[in-house]
């Protein structure tokens, strides 16, 4: 193998798609042969950006999509998920380790602190009104990806 693979997942802003995302990336990282530790960081940091964009960006509103967009090149993996939802209005603040704002829902305000120290990179872009993308890479250190 040599080069970028990529793959690009578009699906409603339904709770029950999550679940559909996070496998749907572990597959396609699978070939990378990653350890179960990298591969279940893989899946936590794309369930919690999912969540995210089902949640905050969209507000229930099931109608929204939400991208998820994967690619490989040399052992990084490279996750982007995008809503055009709300957006978020105060990006610092809402980076705060348990900062939420849906208390209501029972949220741990965790989401953005787990996917930073899930991954080796994160950054997130956010227009409010316009909507959030999340950017994350993760190093894969298997055998397969030292031959890419």
């Amino acid at each position: 193998m040599s080069g970028t693979n990529e793959m690009t997942l578009t699906f409603s802003a339904r709770s029950e798609n999550e679940a559909f995302a996070r496998v749907a990336v572990a597959a396609f990282v699978s070939q990378l042969d990653p350890t179960m530790e990298e591969l279940n960081d893989l899946k936590t940091a794309v369930s919690e950006a999912v969540t995210n964009a089902i949640i905050h960006g969209y507000d229930g509103n099931e109608t929204g999509k939400v991208t998820v967009e994967a690619s490989i090149s040399g052992g990084v993996v490279r996750i982007v998920v995008k809503d055009n939802g709300d957006g978020i209005e105060d990006l610092e603040l809402a980076r705060q380790p348990l900062y939420t704002s849906k208390p209501e829902l029972e949220r741990s305000g965790m989401g953005f602190t787990i996917m930073e120290n899930f991954m080796d990179g994160f950054e997130v872009y956010s227009e409010p009104g316009k909507g959030t993308s999340i950017a994350m890479t993760k190093r894969i250190e298997s055998k397969k990806a030292l031959f890419n």
